[in-house]
């Protein structure tokens, strides 16, 4: 009883990357200049976007939505894990570990479902070029954004409690960086079998459900550019739609692994390494990605810091 009141109050601690000691200072040094330049990155995709009068579109409206869900996700765990990889001391809070678990499902969540609706943005514009202002008018984006969000928010609503409510018998070692689901599951000294089969059902509804409409979205795309005459048009058209994909790769390539895969059954190493990857790795490349790939947010960005007058004359 005192065992299982410990693990309900006090602290957790995260294991991270402790069986590998040599890596930790290493990691350490990596992971703080890519949070560094994560910050920075999409801060900038967010400023652009707010500032920029040319980049008042649906497409970089959304777009500033995934910045902001990048920076909160990555801000939402690597600062514990640089804290932890500093030192002895690898210990986080019940609370903290709940929220850290909540944001975690909920910002994930929301990040499907936006990727979701700026494929179907991709879609009007491609296929619907002529009628693509008048569909997606600001209150429909709005609207769809907000969906996003509310579905993500209830997905980790429902998630959360189920996993954290588990009993654990004392067991406060989490195999992992951060509280995330599989990890918390892994103590449970009850079979899990039946929350297994909860988190997949709906796992199916927040990941799989937005990754088969962006694949049929993109059915469509590619047979509307297919049938453009004109060899440029199409390499515009694939130009249009070659960022979102890239991230859409990206993504979907870890979260179907650690959303999709039961507590017990997942190689721990390979699931610290895909986490910390999609933790980092895919927030700092989404800007590279948008900014490298787009003239309109390299010329945003040469407005920003040269002036209009400088950009003109160039």
């Amino acid at each position: 009883m005192d065992g299982a009141n410990e693990s309900t109050q006090g602290n957790f601690i995260l294991l991270g990357f402790s069986d590998h000691p040599h890596l930790e200072r290493i990691l350490f040094v990596v992971i703080l200049t890519a949070y560094l330049l994560t910050l920075v990155g999409n801060t900038t995709i967010i400023l652009l976007s707010r500032l920029d009068p040319r980049l008042h579109t649906p497409m970089y409206f959304f777009l500033t939505h995934l910045s902001f869900l990048d920076l909160s996700f990555t801000t939402s765990s690597i600062p514990q894990l640089l804290y932890n990889l500093s030192g002895r001391d690898k210990t986080i809070s019940y609370t903290g570990c709940a929220i850290q678990l909540f944001l975690f499902l909920a910002l994930g969540g929301v990040e499907c479902l936006l990727l979701a609706v700026m494929a179907y943005d991709r879609f009007v514009a491609i296929c619907k070029p002529l009628e693509y202002m008048a569909i997606m008018s600001p209150c429909l984006c709005l609207a769809l954004v907000s969906v996003a969000w509310g579905c993500g928010v209830a997905n980790s609503l429902a998630m959360s409690p189920i996993t954290l409510h588990l009993p654990r018998c004392g067991h406060r070692s989490v195999d992992h960086f951060l509280c995330e689901m599989p990890a918390l599951i892994r103590l449970a000294c009850v079979n899990t079998a039946a929350i297994e089969g909860t988190v997949f059902v709906l796992a199916v509804g927040i990941v799989l459900s937005p990754l088969v409409f962006i694949l049929v979205s993109y059915g469509h795309i590619v047979r509307a550019v297919l049938s453009i005459q004109s060899s440029s048009g199409r390499h515009k058209a694939f130009n249009t739609c070659g960022s979102h994909l890239t991230v859409v790769s990206l993504f979907y390539g870890n979260i179907v692994y650690m959303y999709m895969q039961p507590g017990n059954s997942a190689s721990q190493d390979q699931g610290k390494f895909l986490t910390l990857f999609y933790n980092i790795v895919t927030p700092l490349l989404n800007p590279l990605i948008y900014t490298l790939r787009n003239k309109e947010v390299k010329g945003a960005l040469r407005r920003l810091l040269l002036g209009d007058r400088e950009v003109g004359k160039g």
